[in-house]
């Protein structure tokens, strides 16, 4: 399958060469900071990797500690992040949300929804690798109810193939029952039902529940559920419909209003770059009055918006 990200493997790749012009970039007084965003962001994830193996050899220092000592801020942390494989990223990403002041429920819940249960599992193996500790065992250790029963499901990474079609019409059933039908909200249901069908089978189910009900499915979690599994339940279901679409409305919200949610922006922009990008811009054109590119420009400033801006890729105005 072709890759839908805005940034690919550079074709006639050297890595002394940028190894180079790295080092030259932060060698002496100042730092050209535009020299070094203009060539990560033009490189893939493995590509960086390569030369930041090289960068080692070549002069006995680690690129990585370089960076974070020539550059600052939200551009820093833009960098670092492209610096870093996407396995490790996500692992970092999840034991920073646990193991910070309070738990960051938002990086749990758009981590979780949105990968493969391939992504999941890897995720699981490399948090043990890395930290000596069960991912399941911190997660369960910091939220609670519903919420982390649904996350402990999705960690399991056991959704089933495919689309049982003697199972729509009982599901779509099954979330009338726990949710519009009843007073109060049977939230097990809908934490079973959600946590552990594919993404084609939920996507009928969503249809059949919209005959039965007259409601979409993100209406009923909105009025039935709250707090963070509410925000769970509709990741879930916006992703079995869309990821890229799911991705672009996250960015969306994440820039709307007074100030801007960079820890989210940079999450984002780093981990699709290579992946979906391109359906996450055409989703976000759909959705919204405005293009990613043009949100991003009015949003963000100095390098950090210049590095932003050469991950999206393109403006679709």
């Amino acid at each position: 399958m072709a890759s839908r990200g805005s940034v690919k493997a550079s074709g006639n790749f050297n890595a002394s060469a940028d190894a180079e012009v790295l080092y030259k970039a932060m060698k002496g007084l100042g730092t050209d900071e535009d020299a070094i965003l203009q060539l990560l962001t033009s490189r893939s994830n493995p590509q960086r990797h390569e030369i930041k193996t090289t960068y080692k050899t070549l002069y006995g220092k680690d690129l990585v500690d370089d960076l974070k000592g020539e550059l600052g801020g939200k551009f820093e942390t833009l960098i670092v992040g492209l610096m870093t494989a996407p396995l490790a990223y996500d692992v970092t990403s999840l034991r920073n949300a646990i193991k910070g002041a309070g738990t960051d429920e938002k990086v749990l819940v758009q981590i979780l929804a949105s990968r493969t249960p391939q992504q999941v599992k890897d995720i699981v193996v490399a948090y043990r690798q890395e930290y000596d500790d069960d991912l399941e065992e911190d997660i369960s250790g910091d939220t609670s109810g519903h919420f982390k029963r649904l996350l402990v499901i999705l960690l399991q990474a056991n959704r089933q193939k495919g689309i049982q079609d003697g199972k729509i019409e009982s599901d779509a059933q099954a979330l009338f029952k726990a949710g519009e039908d009843k007073f109060g909200t049977d939230e097990q249901s809908f934490v079973t039902i959600l946590g552990n069908r594919s993404a084609e089978h939920l996507r009928k189910v969503f249809d059949a529940y919209m005959k039965l009900s007259g409601f979409e499915m993100e209406e009923t979690i909105k009025r039935e559920t709250s707090g963070g599994l509410r925000d769970l339940l509709l990741a879930v279901v916006k992703c079995a419909r869309s990821v890229p679409a799911y991705f672009a409305e996250t960015l969306y919200y994440g820039m709307k209003g007074a100030g801007t949610d960079d820890d989210t922006l940079i999450r984002v922009m780093v981990t699709r770059s290579e992946v979906d990008m391109l359906d996450i811009r055409a989703d976000f054109r759909r959705l919204f009055a405005c293009s990613l590119h043009s949100m991003i420009k009015g949003d963000t400033g100095g390098d950090y918006r210049k590095a932003l801006l050469l991950l999206c890729g393109g403006d679709d105005a």
